[in-house]
């Protein structure tokens, strides 16, 4: 009886070590790219995507460009 124990043990180590195993070959799959090249890309994006919430490096933008401003309503009533 106290064999059957060990015996579910050693098959749940089993499972778990078989499925580490296909998490790493899975990892082992994914395509990689140099971290030069990452880097490169991301000097690249970062030189050439505005960034409307850092105007001191992209100068100030007009209320219509900005996605960040309060939008107003057009047609909107007020009671006096």
């Amino acid at each position: 009886m106290s064999s059957r124990p060990k015996q579910s043990m050693s098959e749940l180590k089993l499972r778990r070590l078989l499925e580490h195993n296909q998490r790493l070959r899975e990892d082992l799959g994914r395509p990689r790219i140099r971290v030069s090249e990452a880097s490169a890309s991301l000097i690249r994006y970062c030189k050439t995507t505005t960034d409307h919430l850092v105007p001191s490096v992209w100068g100030p933008i007009g209320k219509n460009e900005d996605p960040y401003a309060p939008q107003t309503r057009a047609g909107c009533c007020t009671v006096q």
